[in-house]
């Protein structure tokens, strides 16, 4: 009788140890879940700081000039009145950039 019942303990161990490593949530998934949580976290720090970085320029462009004034010249080619306009193009090289504007005559005509 207690062969037949340490017989049957031994077995009981065996399910679930096997349950435990190869079975559905066992630790193969954990280990799996694991990995995708690490994954997800990096992702998430590296979405967390482009988005600071694109909320302080933001903030630079509601409330400084001199953010506002760096895009217009490097976007639209602004240039103020009584600068120089210099364009170095060098033989070969396509330019991608609009022209500048032609510039204002003193007295604004």
């Amino acid at each position: 009788m207690l062969r037949w019942v340490g017989l049957i303990l031994v077995i009981v161990l065996i399910a679930l140890q096997l349950k435990l490593w190869v079975g559905g949530g066992g630790m193969a998934e954990v280990d799996s879940l694991r990995e995708s949580v690490r994954k997800q976290t990096e992702e998430n720090a590296g979405l967390q700081k482009r988005n600071q970085a694109l909320a302080a320029d933001v903030e630079d462009l509601k409330h400084g000039e001199q953010a506002t004034e760096a895009r217009a010249r490097q976007e639209l080619g602004l240039v103020k009145p009584g600068e120089t306009f210099y364009q170095v193009v060098e033989p070969g090289a396509a330019t991608s950039a609009p022209p500048p504007p032609p510039p204002v005559a003193p007295g604004g005509q």
